[in-house]
């Protein structure tokens, strides 16, 4: 199975590893450590030295509580670095919901439009079909907003309705010309879903292949890890890469990540192990 991106045929016969780089002052775990165009292609840099197949670059925190930065505070943190990010001959993600932000990045030649919204936001979806360029997109289930979405969500059979909305979203997609092999789709786990919520995704995780397109899953320090092993964010290390390798071993196909170097040896331990192969969405 292939994710048609901008620029690149990715290759999801083997699972791909998304590294993360926040070029915000206020993510849950790493915020302000890029925060400016130097450290960020530093950290971009760092990323494909430890293995990383694609990176995602993004300018708004989506943790709990966090607020949205207007699209112009947004787009001047991300621009410069998304800028140099193409020339390094990787996929390139933009995590964004933003329309200028959307046209901005497709213009500059990025990949791909990871959006937590699901290109929801009025003018998301006509920024991405304006650009012509065939972009990969990956959209993704939240219950409600970043500002409010943990306040106290509510499901009455959470895979049966993530997999209800993504459904419906590529629907959309679909309906608008947009070929189902440049879209993936991502469970969204920590986004209005409490701990026992993400444990129980996880779990029937596979029921989502019935949707036939990949599954990009994000669970790279989350709470819901602290919450099983009582660590803070900065200690996550052993829980996130655990949780990426259930996440496969349940059919992820990308697996988005803040710690790529410990990821990728683990990754490359399964597979010399037979334990990640592909995985049919069908």
């Amino acid at each position: 199975m292939y994710w048609s991106t901008t620029r690149f045929r990715i290759d999801l016969s083997r699972p791909q590893v998304m590294g993360i780089v926040n070029v915000t002052p206020d993510s849950f775990s790493d915020g302000g450590q890029h925060a400016d165009a130097m450290s960020a292609l530093a950290h971009c840099e760092q990323l494909l030295a430890e293995g990383a197949d694609i990176l995602d670059i993004g300018g708004e925190s989506t943790r709990p509580g966090s607020s949205t930065p207007t699209e112009a505070e947004e787009l001047a943190r991300v621009e410069p670095v998304l800028r140099h990010a193409v020339k390094l001959g990787v996929p390139v993600s933009v995590d964004t919901s933003s329309p200028l932000v959307i046209r901005t990045a497709l213009d500059l030649g990025v990949d791909i439009i990871n959006d937590v919204r699901s290109l929801q936001r009025p003018g998301a979806l006509e920024a991405l079909l304006a650009s012509g360029v065939g972009a990969g997109v990956c959209v993704m289930h939240m219950q409600g907003e970043p500002a409010t979405m943990q306040v106290a969500p509510v499901y009455g059979d959470v895979a049966a309705e993530v997999g209800a909305f993504l459904a419906e979203r590529l629907t959309a997609l679909r309906a608008h010309g947009v070929a189902d092999e440049r879209v993936v789709l991502d469970p969204g786990y920590g986004f209005g879903k409490t701990v026992a919520h993400n444990l129980e995704l996880l779990q029937r995780q596979r029921e989502l292949l019935v949707l036939g397109r990949p599954l990009l899953v994000g669970l790279s320090r989350k709470s819901c890890l602290g919450t099983v092993t009582g660590r803070p964010v900065d200690q996550r290390l052993v829980p996130s890469v655990a949780a990426v390798l259930a996440a496969v071993t349940q059919g992820a196909r990308v697996v988005r990540v803040h710690d790529v170097a410990a990821t990728v040896d683990a990754m490359r331990v399964w597979q010399a192990a037979g334990l990640a192969g592909s995985n049919s969405a069908h």
